[in-house]
């Protein structure tokens, strides 16, 4: 694989001019980059409606749910760094090509199995496809995208997971079950299709010569020397490190709560369908979200919405704890603005770090996602286990908030950090 037919290690130049074709040209790229992010969503969130089935089907306990919730986010603290290596080398072109097949393999995979660890490993395999979409997202928008406008991209393609975890959510109870033989396993044979379309749709985009890069700013790949040197760069930064300890917090209030949401409604008394909808607020909310927060999310503004933002996280969790009404609504609203932009502002502000920049935007990248992970595996396990425990959902709610308060102190540390730069 060559990299002179990577889109994603392009540098704009003089040739991504407003009225070049490739500087219109990179909206579509965009495009097919959101499209794999939907599909990235629709998979992270497929399960999680389907629990009470899966659970009455293979007889398992809340513990192996969520273990089987949280697997793909431990291979994927494994695998992060070494995509964001091999996307910083080979570029995006065949990386997010071939990260759109492994997650229609996953899918494809759980819908024949027939017990808990069929399920389990089949749910692992998305943790070798997901980074490699994860981490080479940011990598296209950076390099394609500059100032207020690479927010803005960023924003845009962050809305990809969140319309995946709406038709997953809305859907699959109203309508996919009842036309698809009331059987889990025939969704995701759905939604393994649709990821395979989407997959070779975006190798057919960034195939056209558009999206090819000047040769001038091909990168020749860096030797193991140079990745040891990139990784002495990046770590050596205290505000990296601190990034990546938030992004385990970010990610474990965002996985736990996601993948729980909507048996934690339906625990408190909804039917499936009205938890699917119920829980589907949070999502339309971030969408919403995310086409406007990260745009205002300026480095003067960068450090004060990452701290409000893990305040409406806080003050989500504690609301959850009402089992309907006003307050109820005002939790998932208040969840849906935190999970909008947690995570895109946290990459922003990693990528435009000196140390990091476009050159090292794909490993650092990797990095983000192999520590979040850490976070996304203590989300669903924690909850699970802490229901077991407990019986409710309660103490869980609890934990979350404690981490959410976390998250915001890590935000106050940033900032200071950026003031004595």
């Amino acid at each position: 694989m060559s990299s002179t037919s990577s889109i994603a290690s392009a540098r704009p130049s003089s040739e991504f001019a407003e009225s070049s074709p490739k500087y219109n040209y990179r909206w579509l790229l965009l495009f097919g980059v959101w499209l794999l992010y939907a599909a990235f969503g629709l998979a992270a969130t497929s399960l999680a409606p389907l629990v009470g089935y899966i659970k009455d089907d293979m007889t398992l306990s809340h513990s192996e749910l969520g273990t089987i919730l949280g697997i793909w986010q431990l291979v994927y603290i494994g695998s992060a760094i070494p995509c964001g290596i091999l996307l910083d080398k080979f570029g995006s072109r065949w990386g997010l090509t071939i990260g759109g097949i492994i997650i229609a393999l996953s899918l494809l995979t759980r819908g024949l199995s027939d017990n808990y660890m069929q399920l389990l490993a089949a749910v692992m395999i998305f943790g070798i496809g997901g980074p490699i979409i994860s981490a080479g997202a940011p990598k296209v928008v950076t390099a394609w995208f500059k100032g207020s406008d690479r927010g803005l991209a960023m924003g845009i393609y962050m809305t990809g997971p969140g319309i995946g975890g709406i038709i997953s959510l809305t859907l699959t109870h109203s309508t996919l079950l009842p036309a698809l033989d009331d059987s889990w396993r025939n969704i995701m044979f759905l939604w393994a299709g649709v990821s395979l379309v989407v997959s070779m749709l975006w190798l057919l985009i960034s195939s056209h010569k558009s999206a090819d890069p000047p040769a001038s700013e091909i990168p020749s790949g860096a030797g193991s020397g140079g990745q040891l040197a990139a990784f002495k760069t990046i770590l050596r930064e205290p505000a990296v490190i601190l990034v990546l300890l938030m992004s385990v917090g970010v990610f474990l209030f965002n996985h736990g709560l996601n993948n729980w949401l909507p048996e934690l409604l339906r625990n408190d008394g909804m039917t499936f369908i009205e938890a699917g909808y119920w829980a589907a607020i949070p999502t339309v909310i971030g969408i919403i979200g995310s086409l406007l927060i990260p745009r205002l999310a300026t480095p003067g503004r960068r450090f004060n919405i990452l701290i409000g933002l893990s305040a409406c996280a806080a003050a989500a969790s504690l609301l959850l704890h009402f089992q309907e009404g006003p307050l109820l609504f005002s939790g998932l609203l208040l969840q849906g603005i935190a999970r909008s932009s947690l995570m895109t502002v946290l990459i922003l502000t990693l990528v435009e770090l000196p140390a990091i920049g476009e050159r090292y935007a794909g490993l650092a990248s990797g990095f983000f996602f192999s520590a979040a992970e850490i976070g996304g595996v203590l989300g669903p396990v924690t909850l699970g286990l802490l229901y077991d425990a407990t019986g409710n959902f309660d103490t869980g709610l609890y934990f979350l908030t404690a981490v959410a308060v976390a998250t915001g102190l890590g935000g106050v540390k940033l900032k200071q950090l950026a003031r004595q730069r």
